[in-house]
């Protein structure tokens, strides 16, 4: 009898410190592993300089296109955008031009 009631005793002392362990470790996985955790936030850390390393990519294609657009307007318009515009769109090429031919597929190079 006095056996058991020792093993009791000595439980009661036990489970307090084991929950409390129990809790520090729950938390402890989740503050690095867990959805918001430091790993996860790594993660966000690095898709956000991408995302922003694509932002910048795609401003500066916006405002060179911008530009081309803007020198093909009717009220200020370049010649020499118009006329690679017009090459282009036709496929032609001027006399004085000098054309290099580029290696197809399945050509010879």
């Amino acid at each position: 009898m006095a056996f058991g009631r020792e093993l009791k005793r000595r439980a009661k002392g036990v489970v307090a410190p084991l929950l409390f362990l129990s809790l520090v470790g729950y938390f402890g996985w989740n503050f690095t592993k867990g959805d918001h955790g430091l790993i996860a936030y790594a993660q966000r850390q690095e898709l956000l300089k991408q995302a922003q390393a694509d932002l910048a990519r795609v401003q500066k294609d916006k405002t060179d296109w911008e530009r081309r657009v803007a020198a093909l307007r009717s009220d200020r318009l370049d010649a020499d955008m118009l006329d690679e515009r017009v090459r282009a769109m036709l496929n032609l090429s001027d006399p004085g031009d000098i054309i290099v031919p580029a290696a197809g597929k399945g050509g010879s190079p």
